[in-house]
């Protein structure tokens, strides 16, 4: 079981100040995990381009570096140089982090707001996504998933192709790019969680990551309009934020 810092606030704190300097000293860069002493908000928390590397220095779970990464990079300078800083802070010396994913999941599918659900252009289609945020939701609730995450993605991703193939045929692209951006996002949650409940070795995790990451990217990516898309990665933002300040402590500390 990881804990976040391992338990020890001056694992954080060893690296809040690593960030801190390279902030301080305009390390922090887009496009670069680790060159020269300059990185992305990865490479500036590790010194290299390895997610995992957050789970042996950090305690924290290689799906929630994915998670950072993708935003710092997506984010525009202003916003994306207090970032890693803002990650960091919020999780507590101690925490749990293992449900912050499924979680996280559930919003960026459902959310009333921000979920790519909305994007959804029949109930067929809002129910292969429902479905797979449903199946996060007995994750969370410490239940069997009652549909196999196979079947789950499957569905997802032919809604996916069958979405793109009608939009593009009546020649609307825009919504083509957003009604199949919204099932790949559902596809790709339901293949995180797949490849993690098929083998805890270290090709299905990285598997694991990437799918997470691409999920992410694609709810972005279902907002064409470039504005939209940096106020989605910004609503990402807070929400992993708020997650994972909430995620309880297990080992150190007090919450």
């Amino acid at each position: 079981m990881l804990i976040a810092y391992h338990g020890d606030p001056a694992v954080k704190e060893k690296y809040l100040a690593r960030m801190r300097a390279h902030i301080a000293a305009d390390e922090l860069i887009h496009g670069t995990y680790w060159e020269r002493g300059k990185g992305c908000a990865v490479g500036c928390t590790v010194h290299s381009g390895d997610h995992g590397a957050y789970e042996r220095e950090l305690g924290i779970p290689r799906i929630l570096a994915r998670l950072e990464d993708g935003i710092f990079e997506s984010l525009p300078n202003g916003k994306s140089k207090l970032w890693p800083e803002k990650f960091l802070s919020a999780i507590e010396p101690g925490a749990d982090l293992a449900m912050v994913w499924p979680q996280f999941a559930v919003w960026m599918l459902t959310d009333s707001k921000w979920g790519v659900v909305r994007f959804a252009k029949t109930e067929k289609s809002k129910k292969a996504i429902f479905d797979i945020s449903d199946a996060y939701g007995q994750v969370v609730s410490g239940s069997k998933v009652s549909l196999g995450w196979g079947k789950l993605r499957a569905v997802a991703y032919y809604a996916a192709a069958d979405a793109a193939a009608y939009y593009a045929a009546a020649a609307a692209a825009d919504a083509a790019a957003d009604a199949a951006a919204a099932y790949y996002a559902a596809a790709a949650a339901a293949d995180a969680a797949a490849y993690y409940a098929v083998a805890a070795a270290a090709d299905a995790a990285a598997a694991a990551d990437a799918a997470a990451y691409y999920a992410a990217a694609a709810a972005a990516d279902a907002y064409y309009a470039a504005d939209a898309r940096a106020a989605m990665r910004g609503a990402q933002a807070e929400k992993l934020l708020q997650l994972m300040s909430a995620a309880p402590v297990v080992s150190g500390g007090v919450k």
